[in-house]
């Protein structure tokens, strides 16, 4: 009842479940290590760049924006590198500077709530 070809399959998924639950492959966790690494020195770079683009003002404010707004400090933050790379700054983004640019991307991305309400009618009701 020794079937080579069952055998294989057992130990070819044997080796797929250990990979994937990261048991006894340590090529996997140095992987994710330079991964990490990377994500942080990309981040250290760009908080270099903004440090040199705005004002300390502007630099607190940002940050607490991004305390309650994370995303929206982050959509911020690519607009003012994006702008520093194409040449636009030249000198550092002051803090009414950022709000005037704050306003302007609230204007654009302004949502527009729409409530409906939709009562329940009993079916003991009678429309008459």
């Amino acid at each position: 009842m020794d079937d080579p070809e069952l055998e294989e399959i057992r130990q070819r998924r044997m080796q797929e479940l250990m990979a994937k639950h990261g048991v006894g492959n340590q090529h996997n966790g140095e992987q994710k290590n330079g991964q990490e690494e990377a994500k942080r020195e990309a981040e250290e770079r760009r908080q270099l760049m903004l440090s040199q683009i705005l004002s300390t003002q502007a630099r607190e404010r940002l940050a607490r924006i991004a305390l309650v707004k994370p995303e929206k400090a982050r959509g911020v933050e690519d607009v003012l590198l994006r702008a520093a790379q194409m040449g636009q700054l030249s000198e550092k983004v002051s803090e009414e500077r950022l709000i005037s640019l704050l306003e302007q991307i609230n204007n654009q991305t302004s949502k527009q709530t729409k409530v409906t309400i939709q009562r329940r009618r009993s079916v003991l009701e009678d429309d008459d």
